[in-house]
Protein backbone atom coordinates (compact mmCIF):
# COMPACT_ATOMS: atom_id res chain seq x y z
CA UNK A 1 0.00 0.00 0.00
CA UNK A 2 1.06 3.59 -0.52
CA UNK A 3 0.25 6.82 -2.26
CA UNK A 4 0.52 7.24 -6.02
CA UNK A 5 3.94 7.35 -7.61
CA UNK A 6 5.93 5.53 -4.92
CA UNK A 7 6.35 2.31 -6.92
CA UNK A 8 3.67 0.02 -5.45
CA UNK A 9 3.13 -1.94 -8.65
CA UNK A 10 6.84 -2.52 -9.20
CA UNK A 11 7.28 -3.71 -5.61
CA UNK A 12 4.20 -5.97 -5.85
CA UNK A 13 5.54 -7.51 -9.07
CA UNK A 14 8.96 -8.09 -7.49
CA UNK A 15 7.39 -9.72 -4.41
CA UNK A 16 5.25 -11.99 -6.60
CA UNK A 17 8.24 -12.97 -8.73
CA UNK A 18 10.44 -13.59 -5.70
CA UNK A 19 7.85 -15.85 -4.05
CA UNK A 20 7.25 -17.75 -7.30
CA UNK A 21 10.95 -18.43 -7.73
CA UNK A 22 10.87 -20.08 -4.30
CA UNK A 23 8.20 -22.46 -5.58
CA UNK A 24 5.21 -20.66 -4.05
CA UNK A 25 2.01 -20.39 -6.11
CA UNK A 26 1.15 -16.71 -6.40
CA UNK A 27 -1.76 -14.69 -7.72
CA UNK A 28 -0.95 -11.03 -8.43
CA UNK A 29 -4.00 -8.79 -8.53
CA UNK A 30 -3.49 -5.23 -9.71
CA UNK A 31 -5.20 -2.19 -11.17
CA UNK A 32 -2.07 -1.31 -13.14
CA UNK A 33 -1.85 -2.61 -16.74
CA UNK A 34 1.91 -1.92 -16.81
CA UNK A 35 3.89 -3.93 -19.35
CA UNK A 36 6.39 -5.27 -16.84
CA UNK A 37 3.65 -7.32 -15.22
CA UNK A 38 3.46 -9.39 -18.40
CA UNK A 39 7.11 -10.28 -17.88
CA UNK A 40 6.27 -11.63 -14.43
CA UNK A 41 3.73 -14.00 -15.93
CA UNK A 42 5.88 -15.14 -18.85
CA UNK A 43 8.87 -15.69 -16.58
CA UNK A 44 7.17 -17.88 -13.97
CA UNK A 45 4.56 -20.60 -14.35
CA UNK A 46 3.78 -20.30 -10.62
CA UNK A 47 2.17 -16.87 -11.11
CA UNK A 48 -1.30 -15.96 -12.31
CA UNK A 49 -2.36 -12.37 -12.86
CA UNK A 50 -5.64 -10.51 -12.78
CA UNK A 51 -5.92 -6.93 -13.96
CA UNK A 52 -8.83 -4.88 -12.67
CA UNK A 53 -10.11 -2.10 -14.91
CA UNK A 54 -11.02 0.52 -12.30
CA UNK A 55 -13.33 2.50 -14.54
CA UNK A 56 -15.22 -0.61 -15.66
CA UNK A 57 -15.76 -2.00 -12.14
CA UNK A 58 -16.82 1.48 -10.98
CA UNK A 59 -19.33 1.79 -13.82
CA UNK A 60 -20.66 -1.74 -13.20
CA UNK A 61 -20.94 -1.08 -9.47
CA UNK A 62 -22.87 2.17 -9.93
CA UNK A 63 -25.20 0.49 -12.41
CA UNK A 64 -25.84 -2.41 -10.01
CA UNK A 65 -26.62 -0.08 -7.09
CA UNK A 66 -29.00 2.08 -9.14
CA UNK A 67 -30.76 -0.93 -10.67
CA UNK A 68 -31.37 -2.29 -7.18
CA UNK A 69 -32.64 1.09 -6.00
CA UNK A 70 -35.13 1.27 -8.86
CA UNK A 71 -36.16 -2.36 -8.31
CA UNK A 72 -37.02 -1.39 -4.73
CA UNK A 73 -39.34 1.32 -6.09
CA UNK A 74 -37.45 4.22 -4.52
CA UNK A 75 -38.70 7.64 -5.54
CA UNK A 76 -36.66 9.94 -7.77
CA UNK A 77 -35.55 12.07 -4.83
CA UNK A 78 -34.02 9.05 -3.09
CA UNK A 79 -32.40 7.87 -6.32
CA UNK A 80 -30.92 11.35 -6.86
CA UNK A 81 -29.49 11.14 -3.33
CA UNK A 82 -27.91 7.76 -4.12
CA UNK A 83 -26.50 9.07 -7.40
CA UNK A 84 -24.91 11.96 -5.50
CA UNK A 85 -23.49 9.56 -2.93
CA UNK A 86 -22.00 7.40 -5.67
CA UNK A 87 -19.89 10.38 -6.76
CA UNK A 88 -17.96 10.10 -3.49
CA UNK A 89 -14.19 9.52 -3.96
CA UNK A 90 -14.36 6.32 -1.92
CA UNK A 91 -16.94 4.76 -4.27
CA UNK A 92 -14.21 3.69 -6.69
CA UNK A 93 -12.20 2.15 -3.84
CA UNK A 94 -15.25 0.24 -2.66
CA UNK A 95 -15.95 -1.02 -6.20
CA UNK A 96 -12.34 -2.11 -6.70
CA UNK A 97 -12.15 -3.73 -3.26
CA UNK A 98 -15.30 -5.74 -3.96
CA UNK A 99 -13.59 -7.02 -7.10
CA UNK A 100 -10.40 -7.80 -5.16
CA UNK A 101 -12.48 -9.68 -2.58
CA UNK A 102 -14.12 -11.72 -5.31
CA UNK A 103 -10.69 -12.63 -6.72
CA UNK A 104 -9.31 -13.63 -3.31
CA UNK A 105 -12.42 -15.72 -2.69
CA UNK A 106 -11.70 -17.70 -5.86
CA UNK A 107 -7.99 -18.24 -5.13
CA UNK A 108 -7.13 -21.47 -3.35
CA UNK A 109 -3.72 -22.60 -2.12
CA UNK A 110 -2.11 -19.43 -3.44
CA UNK A 111 -0.44 -16.40 -1.92
CA UNK A 112 -2.39 -13.40 -3.17
CA UNK A 113 -0.39 -10.21 -3.71
CA UNK A 114 -2.76 -7.25 -3.91
CA UNK A 115 -1.48 -4.05 -5.46
CA UNK A 116 -3.38 -0.82 -4.78
CA UNK A 117 -5.37 -1.85 -1.73
CA UNK A 118 -8.04 0.50 -0.31
CA UNK A 119 -7.47 2.98 2.50
CA UNK A 120 -8.39 2.24 6.09
CA UNK A 121 -11.28 4.71 5.76
CA UNK A 122 -12.84 2.67 2.96
CA UNK A 123 -12.35 -0.55 4.90
CA UNK A 124 -14.23 0.97 7.83
CA UNK A 125 -17.11 1.88 5.50
CA UNK A 126 -17.29 -1.77 4.43
CA UNK A 127 -17.13 -3.10 7.99
CA UNK A 128 -20.55 -4.26 9.18
CA UNK A 129 -19.47 -3.78 12.83
CA UNK A 130 -19.16 -0.01 12.32
CA UNK A 131 -22.15 2.23 13.02
CA UNK A 132 -21.97 4.19 9.77
CA UNK A 133 -21.82 1.00 7.69
CA UNK A 134 -25.63 0.90 7.72
CA UNK A 135 -25.80 4.27 5.97
CA UNK A 136 -23.34 3.10 3.33
CA UNK A 137 -25.33 -0.10 2.89
CA UNK A 138 -28.53 1.90 2.44
CA UNK A 139 -27.09 4.01 -0.36
CA UNK A 140 -24.54 1.69 -1.93
CA UNK A 141 -26.05 -1.75 -1.71
CA UNK A 142 -25.43 -4.87 0.32
CA UNK A 143 -21.92 -5.97 1.21
CA UNK A 144 -21.06 -9.20 -0.66
CA UNK A 145 -20.12 -12.29 1.32
CA UNK A 146 -16.64 -12.21 -0.23
CA UNK A 147 -16.02 -8.76 1.30
CA UNK A 148 -17.33 -9.87 4.70
CA UNK A 149 -14.93 -12.83 4.61
CA UNK A 150 -11.93 -10.80 3.44
CA UNK A 151 -12.02 -8.09 6.11
CA UNK A 152 -11.24 -10.48 9.02
CA UNK A 153 -8.48 -12.06 6.93
CA UNK A 154 -6.89 -8.65 6.35
CA UNK A 155 -6.91 -8.10 10.12
CA UNK A 156 -5.31 -11.47 10.82
CA UNK A 157 -1.53 -10.95 11.01
CA UNK A 158 -1.01 -14.69 10.49
CA UNK A 159 -2.79 -14.53 7.13
CA UNK A 160 -1.99 -11.06 5.84
CA UNK A 161 1.13 -8.93 5.74
CA UNK A 162 0.48 -5.31 4.85
CA UNK A 163 3.51 -3.58 3.34
CA UNK A 164 3.61 0.20 3.10
CA UNK A 165 5.69 1.56 0.23
CA UNK A 166 7.15 5.06 0.40
CA UNK A 167 10.01 7.22 -0.87
CA UNK A 168 12.77 8.73 1.32
CA UNK A 169 11.27 12.21 1.09
CA UNK A 170 9.21 14.49 3.34
CA UNK A 171 5.76 14.28 1.75
CA UNK A 172 5.74 10.54 0.89
CA UNK A 173 6.86 9.60 4.42
CA UNK A 174 4.21 11.74 6.12
CA UNK A 175 1.55 10.47 3.70
CA UNK A 176 2.60 6.90 4.53
CA UNK A 177 2.38 7.64 8.27
CA UNK A 178 -1.16 8.97 7.82
CA UNK A 179 -2.04 5.89 5.79
CA UNK A 180 -0.76 3.67 8.60
CA UNK A 181 -2.87 5.60 11.14
CA UNK A 182 -5.87 5.08 8.87
CA UNK A 183 -5.18 1.34 8.75
CA UNK A 184 -4.75 1.17 12.52
CA UNK A 185 -8.22 2.66 12.94
CA UNK A 186 -9.51 -0.19 10.78
CA UNK A 187 -7.62 -2.65 13.04
CA UNK A 188 -5.25 -3.61 10.23
CA UNK A 189 -1.64 -4.06 11.26
CA UNK A 190 1.23 -2.97 9.03
CA UNK A 191 3.95 -5.62 8.93
CA UNK A 192 6.74 -3.94 6.98
CA UNK A 193 7.68 -0.71 5.24
CA UNK A 194 9.66 -0.47 2.01
CA UNK A 195 11.60 2.69 1.18
CA UNK A 196 11.76 2.62 -2.59
CA UNK A 197 14.19 4.20 -5.08
CA UNK A 198 16.78 5.41 -2.57
CA UNK A 199 19.75 7.37 -3.94
CA UNK A 200 21.52 6.87 -0.61
CA UNK A 201 21.26 3.10 -1.07
CA UNK A 202 22.54 3.46 -4.66
CA UNK A 203 25.80 5.07 -3.43
CA UNK A 204 25.94 7.53 -6.30
CA UNK A 205 29.16 9.39 -7.23
CA UNK A 206 27.34 12.32 -8.82
CA UNK A 207 27.78 15.43 -6.63
CA UNK A 208 24.22 16.70 -7.15
CA UNK A 209 22.69 13.30 -6.52
CA UNK A 210 24.95 12.86 -3.48
CA UNK A 211 23.43 15.98 -1.93
CA UNK A 212 19.95 14.58 -2.53
CA UNK A 213 21.07 11.21 -1.16
CA UNK A 214 22.29 12.87 2.04
CA UNK A 215 18.89 14.54 2.44
CA UNK A 216 17.32 11.07 2.46
CA UNK A 217 19.16 9.99 5.60
CA UNK A 218 16.85 11.79 8.03
CA UNK A 219 13.78 10.13 6.45
CA UNK A 220 15.37 6.69 6.30
CA UNK A 221 16.25 7.01 10.00
CA UNK A 222 12.75 8.26 10.84
CA UNK A 223 11.13 5.25 9.17
CA UNK A 224 13.68 2.88 10.72
CA UNK A 225 12.93 4.21 14.22
CA UNK A 226 9.17 4.23 13.59
CA UNK A 227 9.10 0.62 12.38
CA UNK A 228 11.72 -0.58 14.89
CA UNK A 229 13.83 -1.82 12.01
CA UNK A 230 11.06 -3.55 10.03
CA UNK A 231 11.96 -1.72 6.84
CA UNK A 232 13.64 -2.69 3.58
CA UNK A 233 15.30 -0.22 1.21
CA UNK A 234 15.54 -0.55 -2.56
CA UNK A 235 18.06 1.52 -4.46
CA UNK A 236 17.32 4.08 -7.13
CA UNK A 237 17.81 2.80 -10.68
CA UNK A 238 18.51 4.95 -13.72
CA UNK A 239 16.52 2.63 -15.97
CA UNK A 240 12.89 1.55 -15.61
CA UNK A 241 12.58 -1.34 -13.17
CA UNK A 242 10.86 -3.86 -15.40
CA UNK A 243 11.51 -7.20 -17.03
CA UNK A 244 14.53 -8.99 -15.62
CA UNK A 245 15.47 -5.83 -13.66
CA UNK A 246 12.71 -6.74 -11.20
CA UNK A 247 14.91 -9.50 -9.84
CA UNK A 248 17.44 -6.94 -8.61
CA UNK A 249 14.89 -5.80 -6.02
CA UNK A 250 14.96 -9.09 -4.12
CA UNK A 251 18.24 -10.80 -5.01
Amino acid sequence: MGKGGVGKTTIAAAIALGLAEKGVKVHLSTTDPAAHLNFVISEQENITLSHIDEQKVLSDYKETVLLKARANNLNEEDIAYIEEDLRSPCTQEIAVFREFASIVDRCENEVVVIDTAPTGHTLLLLDSTQSYHKEVQRTMGDTPESVKKLLPRLRNEHETCVIIVTLPETTPVYEALRLEEDLNRANIHCGWWIINASLYKAKTDNSLLKAKANNEIVWINKVYDHTKGKVAITEWAKDDVKGSNLKALYL
